[in-house]
């Protein structure tokens, strides 16, 4: 009975220890190269993203925020209770996001 306690502790630490052990070094990771900005486009280095390789769920993640920004202007534009004033900054902050003129009717593009 006692050895295979002994046995079953054995193999538990061989099992969750080695992995342990193997993810901490002492080794630092070399830095990622740095990318060179695209000569085609006039944006500032730090916002390059042509190395970028999922495209697609970037746009589809800033559609989603878009859609979930939108949902809250919109409670916000039918609220009533709600200050003109608020809801128009938050409109024309939107507007800095998407590129276009934000008003609570065309919130419903989202």
């Amino acid at each position: 009975m006692t050895t295979r306690i002994s046995f079953v502790i054995a193999l538990s630490l061989l099992l969750f220890a080695s992995p342990l052990a193997a993810q901490q070094t002492d080794e630092v990771p070399a830095p990622a190269p740095k990318p060179t900005p695209q000569a085609t486009t006039d944006k500032p280095a730090w916002r390059d993203n042509s190395r970028y390789m999922f495209m697609a769920v970037a746009m589809t993640v800033a559609a989603a925020q878009n859609m979930a920004t939108a949902i809250n202007l919109r409670e916000y534009c039918a609220n009533e209770k709600i200050s003109n004033e608020f809801v128009r900054a938050r409109l024309a902050s939107f507007s800095k996001i998407t590129g276009r003129e934000e008003t609570c009717a065309s919130l419903m593009d989202y």
